[in-house]
């Protein structure tokens, strides 16, 4: 069997280049606990949801085309690894087809024998149907509150 990489594509109202700039800025649709910086090849940046993090290199930008992150660190409490993201990267193709943009998301690495696939999924599809898509249909996007990290 092939491993099958989650996957998700949007159908935005804005252009290739203000989706590029959206996903870019991720305190505007997946969590307002953000460090660092997307916005240049070998940055880093760590999201929040509480005590759980994700640490990720921006490994490639193509304006208004392509972005890629890797992770380079992780922890998920849940999980009996809880690195199990370090090493995957998250990889977005913007297109643009009859005035109509598409962003297509894979997470390069979450596939269904992972032990997080199905909580990471449901997170997934949250941030992206709930917020990011919003986002990029001129509606008010849902990031992640800052948590209360507990000692």
């Amino acid at each position: 069997m092939e491993d099958q990489n989650y996957q998700h594509v949007i159908n935005a109202g804005c252009t290739a280049q203000e989706s590029y700039d959206f996903i870019n800025d991720l305190p505007l649709w997946w969590t307002v606990d953000f460090e660092g910086s997307a916005q240049n090849v070998g940055d880093t940046f760590t999201v929040h949801f509480g005590d759980i993090f994700k640490t990720f290199e921006v490994k490639e930008l193509v304006a208004g085309k392509k972005i890629i992150w890797q992770v380079i660190d992780c922890y998920m409490p849940w999980l009996e690894n809880k690195h199990e993201w370090t090493g995957t990267s998250i990889i977005w193709d913007i297109s643009t087809e009859n005035n109509s943009t598409k962003v297509t998301m894979t997470h390069l690495g979450l596939v269904p024998e992972v032990e997080c696939y199905k909580d990471c999924e449901k997170g997934w599809n949250y941030y992206l149907n709930e917020s990011l898509a919003k986002l990029l249909n001129g509606e008010p996007a849902k990031p992640e509150p800052v948590m209360v990290k507990t000692m």
